[in-house]
């Protein structure tokens, strides 16, 4: 195979001249052979570095150049050591070194920092020449500064540890000769093809697909991660390589293009196959030469400038970097479904021959199939144009999949994929709609049928708007997954709700699961949630007009309908109020009932939610996020349930105040005084664990007679956050002092809680996470935290703003909303910008500069997105004026936008 990838490479000696070289080194010594090798080295990666610049999309022809060039320095390297410094004249039959190219090296394929694998054959261990040749040739590359993967075996050490070790024996399965004694490496690969290869197929397929799956599992388990890696992630170079050295070991071919003359593919998925492969090594020769070095992950700062040296450019609606990254991920679906047929087709053959290597299969007997055959335990079809002749067969296929959990067979999936056009027939089709609709709503695993129907291409015929989201990612750190991943991830997480599988996470939505009136309601509203991402207009309202059109084609009546609609209209409504609200106010909860308008439709939101925000990536769900959408639900479903509050404030605020004094134990006196000097709102606001340690600190600061200073702790932990309380007498600027403080310490506020007493005393309850987004385990960090916020609350003057960093890969222009009638008391701000350290404390000073009061800050962030809120009144307690807010919105946008130049003014 390296023959025909080196015969790719044109002009090769304009990359390196080896015999040019060779004439040079044969007249100096060591250090004056490193010099000329240096030189040629760096020639020839300039050259290569022109040529993909000039043909950006031959990156395999590129990973060929590279290889061939790395053969002639190591073939110098060799040749220099073994007749200039080590001359042998006449060599015993020991005296023999076989230079082997494994791997990728031996394939004939390296991206321009891959690693140089080699290994050196010799036929007796320790030849002092031979020991002596070899330490001189890797002394050589070293001081070329390649990063050289090196073995030394004889023969037998070789085939015993190819035995034992799968690595080694799939290195040696691409292993190419190199140089030196070719007599030597025939005799090693032939008795590895007898002794090690023969007969053990099964063995080495059920190997590299476990090796395969912990590989996924370390790099996201989906080939839709927004920062995929080009070379292990699922669905990358790795995976098609697994999918060639199965084939040579099993069948023996050389290239993938013999996969079809072994059955494995037909000649359309061998042109998938090579169209994927020449893409991928494309993107990985750009991230090696803008790394500087081995990089294998598309990070979002690679991606935009890949995408312009690919010459990619922008469309409406969709940017260059993003069709950079549509196309990168449709080829990595592409290797999916290769990868599908191809190990279905292998373990039929293998199956034939009684070494069936790893698919399950299915003993039951499914009910009916309706003409569809079982073979083997997986659903097929009984002849080639089954599904073309009734193309509404071509979702019942997927329908006796999703009902009698049967695996499909290659043969129906190659003929679905084919045959998918077809499905354009039936779209209208009431039988075809409600096939979709059994399984969109199956309740054991919607998502897998899904993922089959969608790799299929039949998902996308059929529901066409659903295709236009297909591979459609979103240039954001916040979104780990493309939107078509994230929604079939979504039904998953609301299929196993229902099940009762995330009852310990989710209690609230397993509960409520029991209690709405339409299921399928929920289904197609969490289907089409998303479905108008990246039509450039507000994704909500677009949704909406698309459920209202797709509903009645699914079947669903004329209230479904207008439930779904709604749903996907407002389905960000919950989050957004929850995260950016303040909860203790009356205003937000009124505004939010009035909005959702019944106990169903606020039910339906609150498990949509919860399967959105679960399904954007790991990590994203937290219990901080739990806590604010359970207490919003709680708050919103008594009010909608009663059309008032059942309790009230005050009744809720003497319960608070109760379970505090019953917690406390203090005399009855002491209780009521704590309790009147803390308005209603904090009483509200806070959790039973704050109010706990609030009380406690403000008692010992009272104990200590004669101090007015700042009371400053950093000990409670909440919702994967660490509570810093600060209790000091208020002044302006006290809230900014804070912020800075933390920020100067490193820490990241993700939510402020601000009091003021009636006594004129500041309560602020802050939760903060270190770099790392997990709370303060270390008593020695919370100890940094309390001296660096009692630092800045003791300078007399202000201190300076934090530093914040430029160099961001997404550039967000900052935008400021006034929510004037968010709140009876208050005016609540909105500030939209780019996430970055000491951006709370920044906006806290244009806001303090100005003389207004902040009474409560929510933090949310989006990825590199954070959507910071201000509750706000003048000075003199009053809502901000009209001229207030321009003058504010000026401030805000400044400081939004350059932490450095806010510093300054």
């Amino acid at each position: 195979m390296s023959a025909q990838r080196f015969d790719l490479v044109e002009d090769k000696r304009t990359i390196i001249d080896r015999r040019a070289i060779a004439d040079t080194l044969g007249s100096g010594n060591s250090n004056d052979a490193v010099a000329t090798l240096k030189q040629a080295l760096d020639h020839g990666r300039a050259e290569i570095a022109r040529r993909i610049a000039a043909e950006p999309a031959r990156g395999r022809v590129h990973a060929a150049g590279t290889a061939w060039m790395t053969d002639q320095l190591v073939r110098l390297a060799f040749d220099f050591a073994a007749t200039r410094l080590y001359p042998n004249g006449n060599p015993s039959t020991g005296e023999r070194v076989s230079l082997v190219a494994l791997g990728g090296y031996g394939r004939g394929e390296m991206a321009p920092f891959s690693d140089v694998d080699l290994m050196f054959l010799t036929p007796h261990p320790r030849a002092p020449w031979c020991e002596q040749v070899i330490e001189a040739t890797l002394y050589l590359l070293w001081d070329l500064k390649l990063k050289v993967g090196q073995a030394i075996r004889t023969v037998p050490e070789l085939l015993s540890l190819a035995r034992s070790d799968m690595t080694v024996r799939t290195a040696m399965l691409e292993s190419r000769f190199l140089w030196g004694d070719q007599t030597l490496f025939e005799e090693a690969n032939g008795r590895f093809r007898s002794h090690v290869v023969a007969g053990t197929a099964a063995e080495f397929v059920t190997a590299k697909l476990a090796e395969r799956d912990e590989r996924h599992v370390k790099m996201g388990d989906t080939r839709y991660v927004v920062e995929p890696n080009v070379k292990n992630g699922k669905g990358g170079l790795r995976d098609l390589h697994t999918l060639y050295w199965i084939g040579k070991y099993v069948h023996g071919v050389q290239s993938p293009a013999e996969l079809v003359d072994a059955g494995l593919l037909t000649p359309e998925e061998a042109r998938r196959f090579d169209r994927a492969e020449r893409f991928f090594w494309s993107v990985r020769c750009h991230l090696h030469l803008l790394a500087g070095r081995a990089e294998e992950r598309l990070s979002f700062d690679h991606q935009r400038a890949i995408a312009e040296a690919m010459r990619y450019s922008d469309r409406p609606g969709k940017s260059a970097v993003e069709r950079f990254m549509h196309f990168y991920f449709l080829q990595a679906k592409t290797v999916g479904d290769l990868t599908g047929v191809f190990l279905a087709q292998l373990d039929e053959q293998l199956g034939k021959k009684g070494r069936r290597f790893a698919l399950p299969t299915f003993l039951r007997r499914p009910r009916r199939l309706n003409g569809f055959v079982l073979d083997r335990g997986r659903l097929s079809i009984p002849r080639d144009d089954f599904l073309a002749e009734e193309p509404v067969r071509l979702l019942e296929v997927f329908a006796l999949a999703a009902r009698e959990g049967l695996e499909i067979h290659p043969t129906a999936m190659r003929a679905a994929t084919r045959d998918a056009k077809l499905v354009d027939q039936v779209r209208d089709d009431p039988q075809a709609n409600a096939l979709f609709l059994d399984v969109l709503t199956h309740r054991k695993r919607p998502d897998l049928v899904l993922r089959w129907m969608n790799e299929a291409g039949v998902f996308g015929r059929f529901v066409p708007d659903f295709g236009r989201v297909v591979a459609q990612m979103q240039f954001d750190m916040y979104h780990h997954y493309t939107v078509d991943e994230h929604t079939i991830r979504a039904v998953g997480l609301l299929a196993a709700i229902e099940r009762g599988e995330l009852q310990a996470d989710h209690p609230l939505a397993t509960a409520l699961f029991d209690q709405i009136g339409s299921r399928r309601v929920l289904y197609v509203a969490v289907l089409l949630h998303d479905i108008a991402k990246g039509r450039g207009g507000d994704h909500s309202v677009l949704g909406a007009e698309i459920a209202e059109r797709l509903c009645p084609r699914f079947g669903l009546d004329a209230g479904e309908t207008e439930t779904v609609a709604w749903l996907v209209r407002y389905h960000l409504l919950l989050s957004a109020t929850a995260f950016k609200r303040d909860l203790s106010d009356p205003k937000t909860i009124d505004d939010f009932a009035a909005a959702v308008q019944s106990p169903e439709r606020l039910r339906l939101l609150l498990i949509l939610t919860v399967v959105d925000i679960r399904a954007v990536g790991p990590g994203v769900w937290t219990e901080w996020k739990r806590r604010l959408i359970r207490s919003l639900f709680d708050l919103a479903e008594e009010r909608l349930r009663l059309g008032h509050k059942q309790r009230g404030r005050a009744e809720q605020v003497a319960a608070r105040q109760a379970e505090l004094a019953s917690a406390l134990g203090w005399q009855a006196g002491a209780a009521r005084a704590h309790a009147r000097r803390l308005p209603d709102s904090y009483w509200i606001a806070e959790t039973p664990d704050s109010i706990l340690a609030n009380a406690r600190q403000i008692a010992a600061a009272g104990a200590r007679i004669g101090d007015a200073g700042a009371s400053v702790l950093a000990e409670g932990e909440e919702e994967g956050a660490t509570r810093v309380t600060v209790f000091a007498p208020d002044r302006p600027g006290l809230f900014y002092r804070v912020c800075a403080g933390l920020a100067a310490a490193g820490a990241t506020i993700v939510d402020a809680r601000i009091h003021t007493t009636r006594d004129g005393m500041a309560l602020d309850n802050l939760l903060v996470q270190d770099g790392r987004g997990k709370p303060y385990g270390e008593k020695r960090l919370r100890q940094r935290l309390v001296r660096s916020v009692e630092a800045a609350l003791a300078g007399e003057s202000l201190p300076p703003l934090p530093a914040g960093s430029s160099a961001r890969a997404f550039a967000i222009a900052p935008s400021i909303t006034v929510a004037d009638r968010a709140s009876r008391r208050t005016t609540v701000v909105e500030v939209n910008a780019a996430d970055r350290p000491g951006l709370l404390a920044s906006l806290a000073r244009a806001i303090h500069g100005l003389g207004h009061v902040i009474h409560s800050a929510h933090i949310a962030t989006y990825g590199e997105r954070a959507v910071d809120v201000f509750y706000l009144t003048r000075a003199d307690g009053k809502k901000l004026e009209p001229v207030d807010n321009a003058i504010l919105r000026t401030a805000l946008l400044a400081a939004a936008s350059d932490g450095a130049e806010a510093a300054a003014a």
